[in-house]
């Protein structure tokens, strides 16, 4: 039935020459019939080639840089239902230099994205399944109606967005980024391919990462050899599609130059990665990893980039790991993760530069928080108990035990195009 309604005309909004209104009549949103059509086919073109990461870099790219000021003065107003207020009016006169399709076209696209991202973020950073918009309206023959989208995680039917994916991608970035900084840490689990990843998306994480050794290992590659490329990005391709934010360890880059890993970044689709400056050689000099941060953020600036310092598991002392993290947050780390961190002392120091990652093993969630932790990962940790499991499971079946499994049943649902929802 909702399909059906969804399927019905858009409530006609009245034609003017300037301000909101102006607006309202000449984008696609509220637009039916050949009109819609023609106005659609105007908006996917201006954005068919866009990649971007954040707000900014959307508006940069629409033609309309610096105005999110202005765009937030319109969202309010924008819906047909909603007053329109002088302040609005005013904002998109300062946008419309020419009152033309097109014009409008970037203005409505920026405004719906802003709305849109903004209200998905919020829902993925505390984890509420409602749909970000929960009521669409349809014209009838009986009068103007409320169509429930509950069904719906991100808009549906003929007139949704033709920026759905791109909203959703920065949605993603937004709360992503937002995870980092809450009260409580952010717990991240590690997954190594697309079923555990799915599984622990469905047992309530709101974000999800990879772990390196996970990756290289069900591949038959040794860890830490840079060797793991493609399947990396074969994986978070995969994973970009989830209904939550992912983010990606990429290693040291896999020994590419600086731009090559910045161009990878921003197109991979996904809200985090995390880049080590150990190699397969030994570590790097600050000098040296400067700059691979510097092109990421550069290119992909709303991704949040996790810089790995590699110090403590070589036994480097703590003064070192600091100058490396103050040198990668100015270069624009986004956070640091120092694995081998288990000192509160050094906890501490390392938290009040930036989001602070540990791994998860020796103290508890509300031990770490009161030290400035923002991240806990898993890192490897479940790709090894999956390990260990396997084994034990296949020697109670030899001897004769009753090993205890997700049926099949449930691991088809886990992986279904329906776990890539319409937030994906």
């Amino acid at each position: 039935m909702t399909e059906e309604l969804l399927s019905l005309p858009v409530p006609h909004v009245p034609a003017d020459d300037h301000g909101v209104a102006w607006l309202r009549a000449s984008v696609v949103r509220f637009s039916n019939g050949a009109e819609h059509a023609r106005r659609r086919a105007l908006t996917t073109k201006l954005i068919e080639n866009v990649n971007a990461t954040t707000l900014d870099e959307l508006a940069t790219a629409l033609d309309l840089p610096g105005s999110l000021g202005d765009i937030a003065l319109i969202a309010p107003s924008y819906q047909p239902h909603e007053p329109i207020t002088a302040e609005a009016d005013a904002a998109v006169e300062r946008l419309a230099h020419r009152h033309d399709e097109e014009t409008a076209a970037r203005i409505g696209l920026l405004v719906q994205a802003w709305s849109a991202t903004h209200a998905l973020a919020e829902h993925l950073r505390t984890g509420n399944p409602a749909p970000p918009v929960p009521i669409t309206r349809r014209a009838t023959e009986d009068g103007v109606i409320e169509v429930s989208l509950a069904a719906h995680p991100f808009g549906h039917g003929p007139h949704v967005c033709p920026g759905r994916k791109l909203a959703t991608r920065i949605a993603k970035n937004m709360a992503f980024r937002a995870m980092h900084h809450q009260d409580e840490p952010l717990i991240l689990p590690n997954a190594w391919d697309y079923a555990s990843a799915v599984a622990l998306h469905a047992a309530g994480f709101r974000a999800i990462g990879t772990t390196s050794l996970g990756v290289c290992a069900a591949n038959g590659i040794v860890d830490g050899t840079g060797l793991a490329g493609r399947e990396t990005v074969a994986l978070a391709r995969k994973l970009s599609g989830l209904p939550c934010p992912v983010t990606v360890d990429l290693e040291s880059g896999f020994g590419a130059a600086p731009d090559e890993v910045a161009e990878l970044v921003a197109g991979l689709g996904i809200a985090g990665v995390n880049l080590e400056d150990g190699r397969p050689h030994g570590l790097v000099t600050p000098e040296e990893q400067a700059p691979l941060i510097s092109a990421v953020k550069e290119r992909a600036p709303g991704v949040f980039l996790n810089v790995r310092i590699d110090t403590h598991w070589r036994g480097i002392a703590l003064a070192e790991t600091e100058e490396r993290a103050k040198r990668y947050v100015a270069a624009g780390a986004d956070g640091i993760f120092v694995p081998g961190l288990t000192e509160p002392r050094d906890i501490e120091a390392l938290a009040s530069l930036a989001p602070l990652n540990v791994l998860a093993g020796q103290r508890t969630p509300a031990e770490l928080r009161d030290l400035g932790v923002k991240r806990i990962s898993t890192g490897s940790l479940l790709f090894r108990a999956a390990l260990q499991h396997t084994v034990a499971t296949a020697k109670a079946v030899r001897d004769g035990g009753v090993p205890q499994a997700f049926s099949y049943a449930e691991v088809q649902e886990l992986i279904s195009p329906g776990t890539r929802s319409d937030a994906g």
